[in-house]
């Protein structure tokens, strides 16, 4: 198969494009063929070991030293069942897709694993990452089906920021109906989505973006709309503003500089928090590790499929423009998600559906 490799640590010309052998589903495990996934800023991240303050040693004796031990990044994706490993590969035969209500190819049904061949399916892989390429080996409890409905560019899209805003605005602050909720970054991954979920649990959205990306964020639901380069953040802790719920998506706070926007009962969520400032988080300063836990993936998907999440996409490349999604995301530019097309189609349900 082609996949996108990272030999050693470095900018983004360090990817390249190449055939390595197909990965082997194990026990309790499907292979998928890949149709989406995304370059985010975590990814960027371990290509360039540009980590957070604080991590680079232990992330070097995690990750790899001098490059990642797994040389396939990419870690969120959307795709179809191909085959199984051990019991996930047992499959009922004459059963239907339960996803799309279509027979799985080949005619096979859910094995132990409840899928089939066929399956549109989307999941993440954790440490393991391996995502960048046109297939893929993941845990067959990682995965969940895609809804009838939903594309496989936004089931793979809504996961690395969908969780991400999630964890932090659910499980970390509790975010309730007439709170007022300031995102900081919101027209990113993780940016976009916080941005849509604190209106879904009924707050009002204050958030902050460039001028270019006002609209945008508005129209995702923001309340009002900030310009950083305009209005710093320091700004508004000096005019008297302040939040129930401050979420840092890009690390431009510290719980020193975070505090003086908080209420009485206000909390301050660090998605991009160095090493001290994850060990010391207490009372109002919260940071952490987000859950790739399926039923989150499902709970996204769903409100996907109603149409109350949209999944912003800045824009679907090809396997082999990798390098390129890698320096947009270093950019900063990044509006959303970039996904790409490791079957190399401009459209992966096109694609599919023929």
């Amino acid at each position: 198969m082609r996949a996108g490799v990272v030999e050693r640590y470095g900018p983004p010309s360090v990817v390249r494009v190449e055939t390595v052998p197909d990965p082997v589903a194990g026990r309790d495990e499907a292979l998928v063929r890949v149709m989406a996934t995304t370059v985010n800023s975590g990814d960027a991240r371990i290509r360039g070991a540009r980590f957070p303050r604080g991590f680079a040693l232990p992330a070097r004796l995690a990750l790899g030293v001098r490059g990642p031990r797994a040389r396939v990044l990419g870690g969120a994706f959307a795709g179809v069942v191909e085959a199984g490993g051990g019991e996930a590969g047992t499959h009922d035969a004459g059963a239907t897709d339960a996803s799309s209500g279509a027979s799985p190819a080949g005619g096979g049904g859910p094995g132990t694993s409840g899928f089939a061949v066929g399956d549109r399916v989307c999941g993440m892989t954790g440490a393991r990452m391996g995502a960048h390429a046109e297939l893929v080996a993941a845990s067959t409890a990682k995965l969940v089906p895609i809804p009838d409905g939903v594309s496989f560019d936004d089931a793979a899209g809504v996961l690395f920021g969908g969780t991400t805003a999630l964890f932090y605005l659910r499980d970390l602050a509790a975010v309730r109906t007439g709170e007022h909720v300031l995102v900081v970054g919101a027209s990113g991954a993780v940016g976009t989505n916080a941005v849509q979920l604190a209106k879904h649990f009924g707050a009002k959205v204050t958030a902050t973006t460039s001028a270019r990306n006002a609209e945008l964020v508005t129209a995702l639901g923001a309340d009002r709309v900030v310009d950083y380069r305009t209005t710093p953040l320091d700004e508004l802790a000096t005019g008297g503003e302040r939040f129930d719920v401050v979420f840092d998506t890009v690390g431009a706070l510290s719980p020193a500089t975070g505090r003086p926007l908080l209420t009485e009962r206000g909390r301050l969520l660090l998605a991009v928090a160095s090493l001290g400032e994850l060990i010391t988080a207490r009372g109002p300063v919260r940071a952490g590790t987000s859950r790739e836990r399926p039923e989150d993936f499902a709970t996204l998907l769903d409100l996907v499929a109603r149409g109350e999440l949209r999944v912003v996409v800045d824009e679907t490349l090809p396997l082999d423009r990798l390098a390129e999604a890698h320096a947009r995301v270093d950019s900063g530019r990044k509006v959303g998600n970039l996904v790409l097309h490791p079957q190399g189609g401009a459209d992966a349900d096109a694609e599919q559906a023929a």
